[in-house]
């Protein structure tokens, strides 16, 4: 029996997460498959790409003929294909490409190549599918932070970007050095719970600058420094007020910046998006201040947030929607893309 609507087959191999989903008419999800690394790569403190490359390619067949399986859908039910095509590890990226290629040729669908960050920005619309332009976003990630603005879908305004380390990276390394688990993240969100925000002093960077960029690297760089003096020293590390105050230098950056670009704009909605988007505390905080402002915060269910190729077949969907390009058969990966 053919499924009615139109489907799109996702796919998601970026990093350390073999994903596959299909979704109806853009929002509705049918499937969402997700395979990830973690336990493999967790005795190492963070992804070795070798052994991510290698387990997607063990992965990917398995995840997407299971997406297809729970959707309820063959490959004769499918209208797109769309597949991730950077920034990422290439060679995660390219076993996620070849496979995408595969499908498309095997069975004359068309290819849509994905910006891995839009799709964190896409999985607002599965969560909230009422959602319309124009808002201002903010993406929060292991490797970008980027805030922009919407005036309408497909089209955007970069309207600032990390000068450094993106602010999920300081996480990852401030977590690392503190010994306190991997992902360094959601470590971080639940230690800090029971510390004291304002324990210790740490920078903002750029927080008064007249732009809307961000810099972390300066603010990672402090806390390492704490922590080797007090080594130094002799003395115990209250990593519980640490990854307080570390975690409170981050939010009044990122919340400092959606405001400015909320009153420039001049608009009632602010999308969040990214794995850093899952942070508890930078949730709480910012829909604060919006509430204020009388602008209302969105964000993804949490499942949302971490790398999934629903956010892919999303994104995807829009893009063919808006008949921006079809992706080649020649499609390659791309690690380094950015935004814009």
């Amino acid at each position: 029996m053919i499924k009615e609507g139109f489907l799109t087959l996702g796919i998601e191999s970026s990093c350390d997460e073999t994903s596959a989903a299909v979704i109806k008419d853009g929002k509705e999800v049918l499937s969402n498959i997700v395979a990830s690394q973690i336990d493999w790569h967790r005795k190492f403190g963070g992804v070795v790409p070798e052994i991510a490359s290698r387990k997607h390619v063990e992965l990917i067949n398995p995840v997407i003929q299971e997406a297809l399986e729970e959707a309820g859908v063959s490959y004769s039910d499918l209208n797109l294909v769309a597949v991730t095509y950077g920034p990422g590890l290439v060679g995660g990226l390219l076993v996620g490409i070849a496979g995408a290629k595969a499908i498309a040729y095997a069975h004359e669908l068309p290819l849509v190549a994905v910006n891995h960050i839009e799709g964190h920005i896409y999985s607002n619309f599965i969560s909230h599918p009422e959602l319309e332009p124009p808002l201002v976003c903010l993406t929060v990630s292991g490797g970008h932070t980027d805030l922009l603005y919407f005036e309408e879908l497909g089209e955007y305004e970069i309207l600032g970007r990390t000068k450094d380390d993106a602010a999920g990276e300081a996480f990852d390394k401030v977590a690392r050095v503190m010994e306190i688990g991997y992902p360094g993240g959601p470590a971080i969100d639940k230690l800090a719970k029971t510390g004291d925000l304002e324990a210790i002093e740490l920078p903002r960077p750029l927080i008064y600058d007249d732009n809307y960029d961000f810099s972390f690297s300066g603010l990672k760089t402090a806390v390492l420094n704490y922590i080797n003096q007090k080594q130094q020293k002799g003395e115990d590390i209250p990593k519980a007020d640490l990854a307080a105050s570390f975690q409170q230098a981050v939010v009044d950056v990122l919340t400092s910046k959606v405001v400015k670009a909320v009153k420039a704009k001049e608009i009632g909605q602010v999308l969040l998006s990214g794995g850093v988007s899952a942070n508890s505390h930078l949730r709480s905080v910012l829909a604060a201040e919006l509430k204020q402002l009388g602008v209302k915060l969105y964000y993804p269910q949490p499942k949302l947030c971490t790398d999934n190729a629903a956010m892919i077949a999303t994104a995807g969907y829009f893009k063919w929607k808006l008949k921006q390009q079809i992706a080649p058969y020649a499609l390659n990966a791309d690690p380094g893309l950015r935004l814009g």
